[in-house]
Parts: structure tokens; sequence; C-alpha cells
């Protein structure tokens, strides 16, 4: 049955290119990485490593239950007053993924009573938020502040979420986020802000709502997630603490999931410490992403990614393998994981890289391109 069910199936997306293969990485391996998330190149960092290993002594390997029963320690709270002090947000609520927080906030807060308008560049998390939270959702052209306002002024339902990333994860282009948030404080309506490659990256760390003066707001919702910049696993939610309260008795993502890993909290928790301590890691991201941007002959990016497009998938992928073959690893990405259909190959520059490595990458980069093209 699942064979006559699947095969056909499987057999599409060969035929276009699209096939999807997991490669698992050696621990070992000499490679320079520009697909990983690693932003500020602190994932193997040992001021982290040794937080994550600390966290496993004390707390075990596990947080043992959902939040709301025995899952959440003292470092999960520790966790969440620190990226709300270091944000400027008056609380914070801990996920156990990226993913998870933004279903949690889109589901908590949508409903037959909200309207929500996304931007069809957002990630699918968002988009699958607004799937399951039963809203109407009016999807709007990318970065398009007239469209979103249109939406909102002829709308019938009370309430209202506008959803956008700060730093858009494909193309790394940056959201109008003081134009939006204007909007939604003139329609009674909430901006929510995914910062997933924001933080860490811009606004010298702090991202771009803090950069933008937003951050506090009471129509301004963040989002981020652990697993890029802060080298760890996980996902939160930032805003007024009236706000947590509603995710903590609402968020079915957060109700019924065990709670993050001790270990990542640590980790997470040393990773913002280093940052801190070091705040030229920012800086670095952006020089690294110039540089590739540049030798690839694409648009500088606002974050850490550099998108450099592709005649089409099959290409994109060849392109990636030529470029591992020479020791860099870069990301391809095909549809339907780019939102205007456009494969591309995805560079991700990070703060750990150095002069020899980069030099290295833009000349091996290119070439595959030409080869390809």
């Amino acid at each position: 049955m699942l064979e006559e069910w699947l095969a056909p199936k499987a057999a599409a997306l060969e035929s276009r290119g699209l096939t999807r293969r997991l490669r698992a990485r050696a621990a070992d391996e000499r490679l320079i990485d520009l697909a990983g998330n690693d932003y500020l190149g602190l994932a193997s960092d040992p001021r982290v490593v040794q937080a994550a290993v600390d966290a496993v002594h004390v707390w075990g390997t596990g947080s043992t239950a959902s939040r709301l029963v025995t899952g959440t320690t003292a470092l999960h709270e520790e966790l969440e007053s620190t990226l709300a002090a270091y944000t400027g947000q008056e609380s914070a609520l801990v996920f156990s993924s990226g993913y998870l927080a933004n279903l949690g906030v889109v589901t908590a807060l949508g409903g037959p009573g909200t309207v929500l308008v996304s931007d069809d560049h957002v990630h699918a998390s968002l988009i699958d938020g607004g799937r399951l939270s039963r809203s109407r959702v009016e999807v709007v052209p990318h970065n398009e502040v007239g469209a979103v306002e249109k939406v909102l002024a002829e709308r019938n339902e009370p309430h209202a979420l506008i959803l956008t990333e700060s730093v858009f994860s494909v193309l790394s282009d940056e959201a109008p986020l003081a134009e939006l948030a204007e909007v939604a404080l003139a329609h009674n309506a909430v901006l929510v802000v995914d910062e997933a490659h924001g933080l860490g990256v811009t606004g010298g760390g702090r991202g771009s709502v803090a950069a933008a003066g937003l951050a506090g707001l009471d129509h301004v919702i963040v989002t981020m997630t652990l697993s890029k910049a802060m080298a760890s696993q996980g996902g939160v939610v930032l805003g007024p603490s009236l706000l947590r309260e509603h995710l903590i008795n609402r968020a079915r993502p957060f109700i019924y999931d065990t709670g993050l890993n001790p270990a990542a909290c640590a980790a997470a928790l040393a990773a913002l410490a280093v940052l801190q301590a070091e705040p030229s890691r920012p800086g670095a991201i952006h020089a690294a992403a110039a540089r590739l941007a540049t030798a690839c002959a694409v648009s500088p990016s606002a974050g850490a990614v550099v998108s450099v497009p592709m005649p089409g998938p099959r290409e994109a992928v060849r392109a990636a393998e030529l470029c591992l073959a020479a020791g860099v690893r870069v990301g391809s990405f095909r549809p339907p994981s780019v939102p205007d259909g456009i494969s591309r190959l995805r560079l991700t520059a990070n703060a750990g890289l150095t002069a020899a490595e980069l030099d290295r990458a833009c000349d091996v980069i290119p070439r595959a391109i030409q080869e390809v093209s």
C-alpha cells in the first residue's frame, strides 16, 4: 500500500531535481562551513561547551517533563530574564525550539476573531502557525507596507497580527520594521517579528527590533531561536509580561511539549555572555558576508546569509557538490524552501572564519558557479 502511495510522489520529486537526502557529518571534518547557522562561531567554543557539560552534571541529560510540571529549572528562568534584559524586553518565555515558539505565539493569539497579515517570505513555522490558528490569513507581497495597511483597514476582525521576519532567512534582506510598527499601532494590530537571523547579528547583536527602537512596545512581539547565533537550540518569545502569562496558559506547543534541555539553556547563556564580552563578533559576521557577496557578484546582505541565485535546482545541487569536493560546504536551497521559487546557493557567514578560509571560499565558490552555469 505505501509503495503504491509514496513511490509516485518520490519519482515526481526526483524528476524535478527536488529530492532531499540526509548527509551525516563527521565530528572531525576539515571543511570550511558556510552552510550552518553558527553565526557567532560559538558552537564549539570551549566556554559554551563547558557550560553545557556542567549543566548535565547538575541537572542530568533532560528536563524530565513539560515546563508546567517539572521541566522548568533555574537555568530556564535565568535564560529568560537575561535574554529579556539584553534585548530590551519586559519578559521572555523559552520553548524547546524556535519553530514551536512561532507556532505557540501565533496559535495562542490567533483564532476566528483575528486576521493574520503575513509577508509572503516568512518562515514555514509562521506559515504553519497561521494554518493551525483557525484565523483568516492574508498573504501580502514581500515588504509592501501599503498592502499590509490595506488589509488592516478593510478587516472585519477585532484583532490582527502582522507576521514578518527582521532579516529574512533566504534573501537576507530587512523588513521595514519601523513602518510596520507604525501601521500596526494606527490600526490596533500587533506586530510579530521573527528575529531568528537578527539575534547576535544585527543591532550590535541585540537584533533589529532593538536597533529600530521598538523593543518594549506593547504592540510588538519578538520571537527568536537559540539554534543560530546562540550556538544551542530552543526558541523564545519576548514581549509584555501579560503575553508571557497568556502563552503559559494558552500556547499548546509550550503546555504539552517537554521543556528545553537544561544543557541547551546553559549553552545559550554562555554564548550570550561571550557576545556581551566580545561585541566585535557581529561586525565580523557582516565583514565576512560582504566579502562573500562581492566574490559572488550579488548584493550585500542585511544579515549573515548571502543568497546566490542559480539557473535551477540541479545546478544549485551540483554547485554545492563541487564546493564540497573542494573543501567548502555551502547550502543548496530549492523549492519549496525558497519563497520566490528561485533555486540558490545559500552562504552563511560566521564570525569564526579566518582570512585564509575566506580567501579559499571566495576562490572555490565562484568557480563552482561558473562551471555549472
